[in-house]
C-alpha cells in the first residue's frame, strides 16, 4: 500500500508542475486591453507591440492593431491621434474601424480586426489627416513603421 501511495503522490506531484509550468503568465492572458484618448498606460513607443502582446508572450492583452504615432518632426510622440480603417484608399469606402491613440502616442486594441484583402488606415493629429497609400493585412504597424519604412506621422 505505502508503495502504491508514494507512486500516486509522485505522479500528482509532476501532474501539477506540468499542469502550472504550462501556464502563461497572469498578466500575459487574453484580455481587453485598448488605448483611449488622455489614457497614459502604454510603453515602449515605436517598438513592435505584438512581440509581447500575443499568445505566449507577456503583454496584457492580444492586440490585433498597435503602432506609434510622431508629430511632423518624428523625434517625439503625438498625442491622442485617431487611426482609421477603410476598404479603399485616401478614406474611400467603407470605414470598418477606428482607434483612438492615447497620450503617449500609441493606440493599441484587443478587438477583433478583419483585415481581409486588405484595408487603407489614416491617421488623424489635431490639424489633419494622413493617408497611407497602400493596404495592410496586418496590425503590427511598428513590426514595419519604423523599422524598415518611416515613422507614422501627423500634424
Amino acid at each position: 500500500m505505502s508503495q502504491k501511495k508514494n507512486l500516486l503522490v509522485m505522479l500528482l506531484l509532476r501532474l501539477s508542475v506540468l499542469v502550472f509550468s504550462s501556464c502563461e503568465k497572469e498578466n500575459g492572458a487574453n484580455v481587453k486591453n485598448i488605448s483611449s484618448h488622455g489614457s497614459n498606460e502604454s510603453h515602449n513607443m515605436g517598438k513592435n507591440c505584438m512581440e509581447c502582446h500575443k499568445s505566449g508572450g507577456g503583454g496584457k492583452g492580444w492586440f490585433n492593431i498597435a503602432g506609434t504615432v510622431y508629430d511632423s518632426t518624428k523625434l517625439a510622440t503625438l498625442a491622442n491621434t485617431t487611426i482609421k480603417l477603410y476598404t479603399e484608399a485616401n478614406g474611400g469606402g467603407q470605414l470598418k474601424y477606428t482607434f483612438e491613440g492615447d497620450a503617449k502616442g500609441n493606440y493599441y486594441s484587443t478587438d477583433d480586426v478583419s483585415f481581409g484583402d486588405g484595408l487603407f488606415p489614416s491617421v488623424q493629429g489635431p490639424t489633419g489627416t494622413k493617408y497611407m497609400s497602400t493596404s495592410v493585412k496586418t496590425g503590427a504597424c511598428n513590426s514595419c513603421h519604423n523599422v524598415t519604412t518611416d515613422k507614422i506621422w501627423a500634424k
